[in-house]
C-alpha cells in the first residue's frame, strides 16, 4: 500500500473578509499533478489572531508537510507561527512561498532554521512535485523554482517558467470555506509594464485564460454568495478586445444568471481605454462593476524614472469620463515617496488627482519590495526605508522624513473627510468658498487634527471637530455650513439622527414629518427608517429613507421639499431629489 502523505497549505489574511486565492491554486495543483497518495487540508487565519489559537487548526490535520503563503502583510505573524509549529511538530516539513519569500529565498533560508524549502515564484506545479518526491522520497534537485538547504550549501533550482493555464481553484471546497467573503478571480497572469516599485512585471509576459474559462468562473463566483468579486489580473484590460468580451459578459448577464447586487472590482490602466470601452461601460448596471487605476503620480520626471508610460492627458480625460457616467465606483491611487517627487510636486499631482472627483482617492506609500527593480538597483533609486514589512520609505534625496509624516496626516483626513464618503457635499462647499487647494485643506485640517492627538474618534466627535474648523475657514457661512454638513450627515448615516452640534430643536421637524406621512408619493414604507433635516438658509426640509443605498455614491437619496411643509402640515407635498 502507498504512503499517504497529509500536507496543510495556510495562509494569514489580513482581515476575516479576505479569502487568499494561493492556498487554494495549490491544492488544485496537488490534485492535478499528485495521486491520491497525497491529503490536502486548508487552514486560515488573520493576522489579528493570536497565534497560538491558530496552531491547533494545523496540528488538528497532522501534517508531514505544511506549506505557507508569504506576504509584506503576513511574514512576521507567518514566522512566529511556524516557530510554535515546529515546537509541536519537529519532524514536519515547512514549506514557504509567495512574493516575500520568492526574491529573498537564500536569505530567509539562512535566517530561518525551521524553514526546510523555499518555491521562488509560480508554485502550483513545483508545490506538487516536491509533495511528490518527499512521499516517494525522490529527488528536489531538479525541482524548478525550489530553493533548499544541502550539508552547508544553498541550492536554488532555475525558475519555474511555463505557459500552461494553471488548474482552477474553484473546487466545492473552495466555494464552502469562501462562506460570503471578498471572492478573488484570476483570468490572467503577468503584467505588460514593468514598473520600478512593482514585482507583476517580474512574472514574465501575460498570459491569458481560455475566455470561456473565466466566464465560467465569473458564473461561479457571482452565485458564490460573495458580493464582491475582485478581478486580481494586474492589468485587465492589457488586451482591450479580450477585456470588452468580459465586460459585455457581465452587463449581458446581470441581473440574470449573475444576482443583482454582486460587484466586480477590476485593476485597469486607465490611459489606454478607447470610446468604444468607454461607451460600453456606460452601458454597465449601477455598481456592477468598480475601476481600481493606478495615477501614482502626474509628475512627467518621475513616471520616467519608474518606468511608468502614461499618457497623462488620456488618462485624465478618461477617468473624467468614467466618473461622469455615474455607474461605476472609481478608485485611483497616488503614491508618496517615489523619486523626483517632491513636497510640492506631490501636493500638484494630489490636486490633479482630486480634481478628476473619483469616489476614492487612495494615498499611499512606496514600499521597496523584495524583487522590485528598485530595491535591486539602489544607486539608481536612492532612498532610506525600513528594513521591516512592509518595507516603507523614510525619506528620499527629494522629499524629507518630516514632509513624508506630513502627508500621513494627508491621508488620514483624506480617508476619513473624503474616501468614507460622509462629507462630499461639505468639502465641495468649503473648497468653493475658500482659495485654498484640496491639498492645503487636507494638509491644514490633517495637521489640526494631529495637534488635538485624535485616534480613535467618534462619527458625532469628528463631525464636531470638522464644523468647528471648517467654520473658522475665511468666507464660510457657519449657517450655510451647518445645513450642507446635514444634509452629508441624513444623506450617509442610516440612524436618521444629527449629531448634537448640528442638531436643532425645531417642533416643525415633527409636524413636517408627520405630515409626509399621508401623502401617498412621500409616506415611508413599512419597516423603512427616516432621517431628516430642517434646512434654515434654504428654508426648507430634506430628507432620506434608508433603503437601496447607491453602491456607486455609496449614499442614500436625499429629497428637498418646498417650504410652506414646514409652514402647514396639510399641505400638498412636492419633493425634489437633491
Amino acid at each position: 500500500m502507498n504512503k499517504i502523505l497529509k500536507a496543510a497549505v495556510c495562509v494569514l489574511n489580513s482581515k476575516y473578509i479576505h479569502s487568499s486565492l494561493a492556498p487554494w491554486c495549490l491544492v488544485a495543483g496537488i490534485d492535478t499533478w499528485c495521486g491520491s497518495q497525497i491529503e490536502t487540508v486548508v487552514v486560515e487565519g488573520t493576522i489579528n489572531e493570536n497565534t497560538e489559537k491558530i496552531v491547533p487548526r494545523i496540528l488538528s490535520a497532522k501534517p508531514d508537510a505544511i506549506g505557507f503563503c508569504c506576504y509584506i502583510w503576513n511574514i512576521d505573524a507567518v514566522k512566529r507561527l511556524i516557530r510554535s509549529v515546529k515546537q509541536r511538530l519537529p519532524r514536519c516539513i515547512i514549506v514557504l512561498g509567495g512574493p516575500e519569500v520568492s526574491f529573498n529565498a537564500e536569505e530567509v533560508l539562512q535566517s530561518q532554521p525551521d524553514v526546510d524549502f523555499i518555491i521562488a515564484g509560480e508554485g502550483e506545479k513545483p508545490f506538487a512535485q516536491l509533495l511528490n518526491a518527499i512521499c516517494e522520497g525522490g529527488s528536489t534537485g531538479d525541482i524548478p523554482g525550489l530553493c533548499f538547504k544541502q550539508g552547508d550549501k544553498i541550492i536554488t533550482s532555475p525558475p519555474h517558467l511555463t505557459r500552461e493555464e494553471p488548474p482552477s481553484p474553484y473546487t466545492q471546497k473552495y466555494l464552502d470555506a469562501l462562506d460570503g467573503r471578498i471572492a478573488y478571480l484570476e483570468t490572467s497572469r503577468g503584467c505588460p509594464y514593468s514598473c520600478a516599485f512593482c514585482l507583476s512585471g517580474r512574472c514574465g509576459n501575460v498570459r491569458y485564460y481560455d475566455v470561456e474559462r473565466a466566464k465560467s468562473e465569473l458564473l461561479l463566483l457571482a452565485n458564490s454568495g460573495a458580493k464582491t468579486v475582485k478581478l486580481v489580473d494586474r492589468t485587465f484590460n492589457a488586451n482591450p478586445k479580450r477585456a470588452a468580451v468580459l465586460f459585455g459578459f457581465i452587463i449581458n448577464h446581470y441581473g440574470r444568471d449573475i444576482p443583482k447586487g454582486v460587484c466586480f472590482h477590476f485593476e485597469i490602466a486607465g490611459d489606454i481605454l478607447d470610446d468604444a470601452m468607454i461607451d460600453l461601460l456606460r452601458t454597465a448596471p449601477v455598481g456592477a462593476i468598480q475601476f481600481e487605476i493606478g495615477l501614482q503620480s502626474f509628475h512627467t520626471k518621475t513616471l520616467d524614472a519608474i518606468n511608468r508610460k502614461t499618457n497623462i492627458q488620456r488618462l485624465v480625460r478618461n477617468i473624467k469620463r468614467l466618473v461622469e457616467c455615474g455607474n461605476m465606483h472609481i478608485h485611483i491611487d497616488l503614491i508618496a515617496g517615489l523619486p523626483y517627487e517632491d513636497f510640492d510636486s506631490f501636493a500638484n499631482s494630489f490636486n490633479i488627482a482630486y480634481s478628476l472627483h473619483p469616489h476614492m482617492l487612495q494615498l499611499g506609500f512606496l514600499k521597496l519590495l523584495h524583487g522590485s527593480p528598485m530595491r535591486e538597483n539602489p544607486e539608481c533609486f536612492p532612498c532610506r526605508f525600513s528594513q521591516s514589512p512592509p518595507y516603507e520609505v523614510i525619506d528620499t534625496p527629494w522629499i524629507t522624513k518630516e514632509e513624508l509624516a506630513r502627508l500621513h496626516n494627508v491621508e488620514d483626513a483624506l480617508d476619513r473627510l473624503y474616501n468614507s464618503g460622509r462629507f462630499r457635499r461639505t468639502l465641495g462647499y468649503v473648497l468653493r468658498q475658500t482659495n485654498l487647494t484640496p491639498f492645503e485643506l487636507f494638509y491644514n485640517f490633517g495637521e489640526h487634527c494631529t495637534s488635538k492627538n485624535i485616534n480613535r474618534i467618534s462619527l458625532d466627535s469628528y463631525t464636531g471637530l470638522v464644523y468647528d474648523w471648517f467654520g473658522e475657514l475665511n468666507c464660510v457661512d457657519k449657517a450655510i455650513l451647518r445645513d450642507t454638513m446635514s444634509c452629508d450627515r441624513i444623506a450617509t448615516n442610516s440612524s436618521g439622527r444629527l449629531p448634537a452640534v448640528l442638531d436643532v430643536k425645531d417642533d416643525r421637524l415633527k409636524a413636517a414629518l408627520k405630515a409626509l406621512k399621508k401623502t401617498p408619493q412621500t409616506c415611508p414604507k413599512r419597516g423603512v427608517k427616516r432621517g431628516a433635516a430642517i434646512l434654515y438658509t434654504a428654508n426648507c426640509l430634506v430628507y432620506a429613507d434608508y433603503e437601496n443605498k447607491n453602491p456607486v455614491m455609496g449614499e442614500y437619496r436625499l429629497h428637498k421639499l418646498q417650504p410652506h411643509i414646514l409652514l402647514d402640515e396639510t399641505a400638498s407635498i412636492n419633493d425634489v431629489h437633491c
